[in-house]
């Protein structure tokens, strides 16, 4: 198996008041590359701040994260921050778009970070693989809650990356737009053959992963397979 993913014994405690507050308790678990999996849980388990391990937006305080197999812990914030923009994705529930630029200038951010040429092209033919070739002009205050969340998703898959995570994708929007994004989230990922890591509140976005990670109180506490009739759904 090729691990995209790796923990080992992965645990985040902060300091508060003195006291030392356990987030994540030892977790440990392998992605595969070009597989997908949900994290769920119950508010407050540790599902966001093990988002943010995985993607190298935080350290851990115990235990090693090791992305496409480089090991987060030995660098610094600039490594992890290039790490980041070559290796990874992401889509966020509040879909989080510079309000100053358009939809399209907004799929070409991350392009431009990596330097690379046709970066326009590119772009618009992401924005119409999303549905939005007539809105390309527009801010993100022009645009719906499912638009601006397909601008996002356009924006994730534009560097190609070799996994994507996604952070409660469809929170903020009502039960029509979830399911125009997840329907979108798994035919870009699905034609990419992006690794997709989930955290979601949503049983029925969770089912339609290959596997499934429950947290609990800051621990794993299940891994399972989801069962091949839901996988028949994404085939």
């Amino acid at each position: 198996m090729d691990a995209i993913l790796s923990l080992k014994h992965v645990s985040k405690t902060y300091q508060s008041a003195g006291e030392t507050l356990r987030v994540l308790d030892d977790i440990s678990f392998d992605v595969e590359a070009g597989s997908s999996i949900s994290i769920i849980g119950p508010s407050g388990s540790g599902k966001t701040t093990l988002l943010g391990l995985c993607a190298g937006l935080d350290r851990a305080s115990e235990g090693s994260v090791a992305l496409n197999h480089i090991l987060l812990e030995s660098l610094n914030e600039d490594k992890r921050a290039q790490i980041r923009n070559r290796y990874v994705g992401f889509i966020f529930q509040n879909f989080q778009l510079l309000p100053t630029l358009t939809a399209l200038e907004n799929v070409m951010v991350p392009l431009e970070l990596r330097g690379q040429r046709n970066i326009r092209a590119q772009a618009m033919e992401l924005r119409e693989k999303v549905g939005l070739a007539q809105r390309s002009h527009h801010y993100p205050v022009q645009l719906s809650g499912g638009e601006q969340q397909r601008v996002s998703l356009a924006r994730a898959f534009s560097n190609k990356p070799r996994i994507l995570f996604a952070d409660e994708p469809t929170g903020n929007l009502d039960s029509e737009n979830s399911e125009k994004i997840e329907q979108l989230l798994f035919e870009l990922n699905r034609e990419a053959g992006t690794t997709l890591v989930v955290v979601t509140h949503n049983p029925e976005l969770a089912a339609k992963t290959g596997r499934i990670i429950r947290l609990k109180g800051g621990k794993l506490v299940s891994d399972s397979l989801t069962p091949s009739v839901n996988q028949a759904t994404i085939s």
